[in-house]
């Protein structure tokens, strides 16, 4: 259940992580893992990657989602969520396994 703005933050987020990792702001991580997150960052989404990635998908990407939407959008997704709980017991007991 990730929203769009949700999973652009995620890579923002996990770029920070990865440069905190390479830069030796952790003590005691091995050099192999410092090297191995230094290799990861050289080919990550900077900024511009994800600010064009939201620009050509944004049901994927987005930078900020107005409040009010998305309360609505988690709602839906919630309810769809429920749905499909529902037509998967249905089957289930259908098919006797439960």
């Amino acid at each position: 259940m990730t929203l769009p703005d949700e999973r652009y933050r995620a890579v923002q987020r996990t770029a920070e992580f990865l440069q905190r990792l390479a830069g030796g702001h952790y003590a005691r991580v091995p050099k192999a893992v410092r090297a191995e997150a230094l290799a990861l960052l050289r080919h990550y989404p900077g900024s511009w990657d994800m600010d064009r990635a939201a620009a050509a998908a944004p049901e994927v990407f987005v930078k900020h989602l107005d409040p009010l939407y998305k309360m609505v959008k988690r709602h839906d997704m919630q309810q769809r969520m429920e749905e499909d709980i529902e037509e998967d017991l249905r089957a289930a007991r259908q098919q006797g396994i439960i």
